[in-house]
C-alpha cells in the first residue's frame, strides 16, 4: 500500500502487506493466519521470506522510495533476526536507509529489554523503525523515551475522529505531531479515506499519509504502474 507525502501527494514509500490466496481455501484473512503463524512460531520463517521479497521489490522502485515491513514480537525475540535482516539487504542490494521496520508497542510486553536490544541493532544498520498504531496501547510515551523511532504512525481511529470534529482526536494528533517534530521523527496518518480526512491531517501537520484515498493494497506489479502514472502526471504538470 502506498505511503505519500502529505503536501505533494507523491509516493515516498510502500508498506509491504502479506496476503494468502490458498488453493484449498481461497483468500484467507491475515486476521486468521497471522495469529496462527505467531502461535506456532512459523511467523519467523514467514517473516524472513517477507523481508527478502520486500527488499527485492523495492530495488525496482525509484530511489529513495522506501519499503516498510511489519515485524512481530516473535521475530524480534529470535536470535537470528538481525542476521536475516542483513541477509535480505545484502541479497537484494537495497540500501538500509530505504528499509523501515514497523512494530507495535505489544512487542515490548513479553521481553522489553530483548526487543529494545534488537531494534537498536536494526537502527545501527541504518534502517528506520516505525511505531505503528500509536496511541492505542498503554505506554507509548515510555517507548518513545527509550528508542529513537524514525516514524510515528497515527492510528486511523484518531484520523476519523478528527475529521468528524472530535476535540479529543484533534488534540491528540496535534500533540503527536508536535512531539514527533521536537524528537525529529516523522508522522504518518493511517486510514485516510476521504478528502475531508486528508484536509484535516494536512492542516494538523502530518508529514505522510496512508489510506484508501491514495491507494488500496495492490500486487507488486501494480505498484510499479503507480510509479509510471506518477511520472506521467508530473511530466504533464511540468509541461
Amino acid at each position: 500500500q502506498p505511503v505519500v507525502d502529505a503536501r505533494s501527494g507523491e509516493i515516498v514509500g510502500f508498506e509491504a502487506l502479506l496476503r494468502w490466496n490458498s488453493s484449498d481455501h481461497g483468500f484467507v484473512s491475515p486476521g486468521k493466519f497471522i495469529p496462527l503463524a505467531e502461535d506456532t512460531r512459523l511467523i519467523v520463517p514467514i517473516g524472513e521470506w517477507v523481508l527478502q521479497q520486500a527488499c527485492l521489490e523495492a530495488m525496482k522502485w525509484p530511489q529513495p522510495t522506501r519499503v516498510a515491513v511489519n515485524v512481530s514480537g516473535e521475530q524480534l525475540l529470535d536470535p537470528s533476526f538481525a542476521a536475516s535482516l542483513v541477509g535480505a539487504l545484502a541479497a537484494s542490494g537495497l540500501s538500509a536507509q530505504r528499509l523501515e521496520i514497523e512494530v507495535t508497542e505489544s512487542i515490548f510486553v513479553r521481553d522489553a529489554s530483548q526487543a529494545q536490544a534488537t531494534l537498536e541493532q536494526v537502527m545501527a544498520l541504518g534502517c528506520g523503525v516505525a511505531l505503528d498504531d500509536f496511541g492505542t496501547g498503554y505506554s507509548s510515551l515510555g517507548y518513545l523515551r527509550r528508542l529513537r523511532f524514525s516514524t510515528i504512525k497515527i492510528d486511523r481511529s484518531f484520523v476519523h475522529g478528527a475529521a468528524t470534529g472530535s476535540r479529543e482526536s484533534l488534540a491528540i494528533i496535534r500533540a503527536v505531531v508536535a512531539m514527533a517534530d521536537s524528537l525529529e521523527m516523522t508522522t504518518t496518518a493511517e486510514g485516510v479515506e476521504t478528502s475531508r480526512e486528508l484536509e484535516v491531517v494536512r492542516a494538523l501537520g502530518c508529514g505522510k499519509i496512508q489510506g484508501y484515498y491514495f491507494g488500496r493494497p495492490v500486487p507488486a506489479k501494480e505498484a510499479m504502474a503507480m510509479f509510471r502514472q506518477q511520472e506521467a502526471r508530473l511530466g504533464g504538470s511540468a509541461a
